[in-house]
């Protein structure tokens, strides 16, 4: 493998760090190269080789924000800070996505409006704010049916200290990963939020909670500390990760508590972040745990959670990379109180190239446009480890390659179009119960088309 050398001080260049990239993703995804890996490698060299084709040309200007992003600017989607300090004002805006998705193996066909989404935000005074995030998800939900959602994905007041710090309070996303605060359809490529942001970090992940964020006048670095109610272990489902244990604000039981806390520092084009999360998952009283045999009070039977990422754009390109491990220690005593399969340990990364094809354009009609071709490769396990309870499946051992183009005609209007490429291990048939009849056997190799409109306002 080669070694390169990082001077200090320097900022490597985009090729450096793709390399080093490639060298670190290939030493922990070794055990799990095929085919499909290389072919996404293949088409990282070439989105690399067009990249340094168009190194003399201008770079294109920052996609626009919403009135809403404007309004809450300072974290992305969580929080209230630009819009006229001082002035009483309130903002409307949303964003919302239609997927189309054809499951090859399947031989199935699914359309759907994913999602459907209002901000509504308040500037009552200079100092405090309030912002609110409304979702229709699969377009209706009906008594008795088993689809569809309608949420609040946030919705919090922000007491701002000073022009560097603020506090927010209420139903908040804890910074973690890269989508989890940033998830408009016009912010990532593909037209699925990447699966290790859906898995391994179940985003959109909200809890209530009091957070406190800044950044420092010394360096280009914003840090965030919160407090949240925890996770409920008894919610956890095989195949899942921790999802199910998320009370997303609705009757969120606090005998369990979690901290979370994340640094991003800038340099150049570049964004680097790390965050981290632990807390309880027993949200028994005592009594009633002790009879279970799990470990309770405010960090009884933990999860721990540490995530670091990498986000590069200039000139057209951007890249990013992201890794996640997952740690709960007491999978054991959870999966002989509840039976569920908890895995004891869940991992999860993935690295991502892209490049706007009409970066070099001359015509005026094509610069104000993108034509973004990107491809992404993706692994998790989300049974890593297994206690000695548990059982192991190999359907949660996947590795994905998603490759397509996302157009923009203008800033915030997207149609996007991709193939996904999924390879799992085995299924165990000691998980297989009550089979259904006439079932499709299962294959550990598929192909997904998705299409997509998004837009923001």
């Amino acid at each position: 493998m080669a070694i390169f050398r990082i001077v200090e001080g320097e900022i490597p260049d985009l090729k450096t760090v793709v390399r080093l990239s490639g060298c670190f993703f290939a030493s922990i995804f070794e055990k799990n190269m095929n085919k499909k890996l290389l072919s996404a490698l293949l088409i990282t060299s070439v989105l690399i080789n067009i990249h340094a084709n168009a190194q003399k040309t201008p770079g294109i200007k920052p996609l626009q924000q919403t009135p809403a992003q404007q309004l809450i600017a300072s974290t992305g989607e969580d929080s209230l800070n630009s819009y006229g300090a001082g002035h009483s004002r309130t903002v409307i805006s949303g964003y919302g996505e239609v997927h189309f998705q054809r499951d090859v193996n399947a031989q199935e066909s699914i359309a759907t409006l994913k999602r459907a989404v209002l901000f509504v935000g308040h500037q009552f005074t200079g100092k405090i704010a309030f912002f609110s995030e409304l979702e229709v998800e699969d377009a209706k939900v009906e008594g008795g049916g088993a689809t569809g959602e309608v949420s609040m994905e946030q919705a919090y007041l922000k007491f701002s200290l000073n022009p560097r710090q603020y506090i927010i309070a209420g139903l908040i996303l804890p910074r973690i990963g890269i989508v989890n605060e940033n998830h408009l359809p016009i912010n990532f490529n593909g037209v699925e939020r990447p699966l290790v942001e859906q898995l391994v970090i179940p985003s959109t992940w909200r809890e209530i909670g009091i957070g406190f964020y800044g950044q420092t006048t010394a360096l280009p670095l914003t840090y965030s500390a919160a407090i949240l109610n925890g996770l409920d272990n008894s919610g956890f489902e095989h195949g899942s990760g921790f999802k199910g244990g998320r009370a997303e604000g609705q009757d969120a039981r606090a005998n369990a508590m979690a901290v979370t806390a994340a640094v991003q520092y800038f340099a150049g084009n570049w964004k680097f972040q790390v965050s981290g999360y632990m807390g309880g998952t027993t949200q028994l009283r005592p009594k009633a745990a002790d009879t279970l045999q799990l470990e309770s009070g405010m960090f009884g039977s933990p999860l721990i959670l540490a995530e670091a990422d990498v986000q590069y754009s200039n000139k057209g390109i951007s890249f990013k990379a992201l890794g996640c491990n997952v740690s709960i220690p007491k999978a054991e005593s959870i999966n002989k109180a509840y039976d569920n399969n908890t895995p004891s340990q869940i991992f999860g990364g993935y690295a991502e190239l892209a490049y706007n094809l009409l970066e070099t354009a001359k015509k005026d009609k094509w610069k104000s446009k993108q034509l973004n071709l990107f491809a992404r490769y993706e692994m998790l396990d989300l049974n890593a480890g297994i206690p000695t309870n548990g059982l192991a499946d190999g359907t949660l051992q996947q590795n994905h390659i998603v490759a397509g183009l996302g157009f923009f005609p203008i800033p915030h209007v997207v149609v996007k179009a991709d193939v996904r490429l999924l390879h799992t291990g085995d299924q165990n048939p000691a998980l297989i119960v009550n089979p259904v009849p006439n079932a499709i056997a299962y294959k550990p190799n598929n192909t997904f088309l998705n299409l997509c409109i998004g837009y923001s306002f």
